[in-house]
């Protein structure tokens, strides 16, 4: 418990360095959004540019996206209000949550997200069934991931599966398009991901079907989300959240901005939505 502290400490210490300069920005009318790293930092930024633009025009001010080193990163910088709003999963938002004193409040989630699921993957012909994994090397997301690893990981137990104790080893990648590499390459036997990133990898070709494939989709449950802190203003809450659910496909940038956040569309959503995800992090031990 005592490595654990401290690495927590550690990662504190790194947001907080990274995220300094942003008590000047903020004071300088800067309006900052960060967001959970789960897939490298290039395409965060990609999919971040456009919606920072469109943010700007509606807040009429300055809108910067400020990436984080890991989840727990993300978490620190809106309890401490470093930045003002946050992409998070819903693990992450749980304890964003926890950490703020209960000040985390979800804006708005894409439609997907009501039912979002995720997947295990492998390249080993030899694995179709979630019994199959025992004595198998099996990659999750980042810890804190909650359709990389908190989700897999509740419906493994509930298969009577303890990834602890029946698997061979477990292994982390950080995100989901390292953990689709690290199946692919042969470095572990299987993986679990997030079934967005999954679909978008098979779509621009960038895994072989051949090789890897999906042999277990997890059921649905409640996921990502945009997150304030409460302190924001009810007004600037209520502006972000109309900005978000006024996006329309059928314009042009509505449907730039939609295909990159691989939604559907914006919906309204709220904390009690996120009570089986911190049920489900109680009951595996990842959050005390």
């Amino acid at each position: 418990m005592a490595g654990i502290v401290t690495s927590r400490s550690l990662r504190a210490v790194i947001a907080f360095g990274l995220l300094a300069f942003g008590s000047l920005l903020h004071a300088q009318g800067v309006f900052r959004v960060t967001a959970i790293p789960d897939e490298s930092p290039t395409e965060l930024a990609r999919k971040a540019a456009p919606l920072m633009k469109y943010l700007e025009k509606t807040l009429g001010m300055k809108v910067e996206f400020t990436p984080v080193t890991d989840y727990a990163a993300s978490v620190e910088a809106l309890a401490n209000k470093q930045v003002d709003m946050a992409w998070y999963g819903g693990f992450t938002f749980v304890q964003a949550n926890v950490r703020s004193g209960g000040k985390a409040i979800p804006l708005v989630q894409r439609e997907e997200d009501e039912k979002f699921r995720s997947v295990f993957i492998t390249s080993d012909p030899g694995i179709k069934t979630l019994a199959d994994l025992k004595g198998k090397t099996v990659s999750f997301g980042s810890q804190s991931s909650t359709s990389g690893h908190l989700m897999p990981r509740s419906f493994l137990l509930q298969a009577r599966i303890d990834p602890d104790k029946d698997f061979k080893r477990v292994a982390y990648s950080g995100a989901h398009d390292a953990t689709i590499a690290s199946v692919a390459a042969g470095k572990v036997d299987a993986g679990a991901l997030n079934i967005s990133v999954w679909e978008k990898f098979v779509a621009e070709g960038k895994v072989d079907t051949t090789k890897v494939k999906v042999f277990f989709t997890t059921p649905g449950y409640f996921d990502y989300n945009w997150t304030v802190h409460a302190d924001m203003p009810v007004a600037q809450r209520e502006k972000l959240t109309k900005a978000f659910l006024s996006l329309d496909r059928n314009t042009a940038e509505g449907k730039e901005i939609l295909d990159l956040q691989r939604a559907t569309r914006f919906i309204p959503t709220k904390a009690d939505n996120y009570k089986g995800i911190e049920q489900a992090a109680r009951s595996a031990g990842l959050l005390k």
